[in-house]
């Protein structure tokens, strides 16, 4: 889709006496900045989001001296990524404001507008994926019969079936709850969900110096579904927005920003944010939890790694506050 497109002219790389100037320099952030393409997408910047890039900024202009000064256009990519509630979209509009701020031109792109499916059908299909291998397991442990599913059906209608207490009750339903789990695994965060060789193709298109750019919009229904034209021509650096941002199945990625969040910091963020007092089904648990699993295994990958206070972390250290 974008590969026939004109190319800008060689931009200079961020130079490290460029690095040393800027880093000292001072941004104002007003009130209302700009923020990724995602439709709908509502962000609310408060002072920890800004605490946390002004501390990221002077590390990440280090990282896009290295790499701008490797391509022939000037161009790096960044991707900010983390797990729930972790400020990846605040964060990454913040990085971008204060590098056009800078005179480093840069746009900000949502990773979420590119699953194969729109959010409602989504979800719909990772619950499928889910009951579906769950089911497939029972027949394998042994487990099958109509009494033990008669149980589990009516866990299913209940929303519960993600639900580990059960398996106190019934030891055979660790055999549904298991498959079920690795079932899922095996779809979030991979080709079966997302497509990673489209994003992959417009990054390598950025990076060989496209002008424009056909970028995806996802809403949440099927009428909310385009491409817009992006002028591309001003931009030295684009950054992704994203859980996914560190995946293995994107190659074209230079800079990736880890915003690292606990477990228990994850939880205690989404209880605070619940509304009516409800807190998320274990279905929604064992998403976050598979989520959380693979930020972890990708973490070794990230060149800047920010713990949930704002500071910059090495990966022993990282994984001293994982427990790895």
């Amino acid at each position: 889709m974008n590969k026939d497109y004109n190319k800008i002219s060689p931009k200079a790389a961020i130079s490290a006496e460029m690095v040393k100037t800027l880093a000292q320099k001072e941004i104002q952030i007003p009130s209302d900045i700009p923020h990724g393409d995602m439709p709908g997408d509502k962000i609310e910047i408060g002072e920890s989001h800004i605490a946390k890039a002004k501390t990221v900024f002077p590390k990440l202009l280090e990282e896009l001296s290295k790499v701008t000064t490797s391509n022939p256009y000037g161009r790096a990519v960044i991707t900010v990524c983390g797990g729930s509630g972790v400020g990846k979209s605040e964060i990454a509009s913040l990085l971008s404001y204060m590098l056009e701020q800078s005179g480093i031109g840069s746009y900000t792109m949502s990773g979420d507008n590119y699953p194969h499916r729109i959010p409602m059908y989504n979800d719909a299909e990772r619950l499928h994926t889910f009951r579906q291998s769950g089911i497939r397991g029972m027949v394998d442990g042994g487990a099958m019969n109509a009494e033990n599913y008669k149980i589990v059906k009516n866990y299913q209608e209940l929303n519960d079936d993600a639900n580990a207490d059960h398996v106190k009750e019934y030891p055979w339903f660790a055999s549904y709850l298991d498959a079920g789990k690795k079932g899922l695994d095996a779809y979030l965060g991979t080709p079966n969900e997302t497509d990673f060789d489209e994003v992959d193709s417009i990054l390598a298109a950025f990076k060989d110096g496209a002008d424009k750019l056909w970028l995806k919009r996802m809403g949440r229904d099927e009428s909310t579904l385009w491409y817009d034209e992006v002028d591309m021509t001003d931009k030295q650096v684009l950054i992704i927005e994203w859980t996914h941002g560190n995946t293995d199945f994107m190659k074209e990625v230079d800079i990736p920003v880890l915003l690292n969040s606990t477990p228990q910091e994850t939880l205690e963020h989404r209880r605070s944010r619940a509304r009516d007092g409800k807190v998320d089904s274990p279905f929604t648990m064992m998403v976050l939890e598979l989520e959380q699993n693979k930020l972890m295994a990708q973490a070794h990958k990230a060149k800047i790694i920010v713990s949930k206070q704002g500071e910059i972390i090495s990966y022993d250290d990282y994984k001293k506050l994982m427990g790895l």
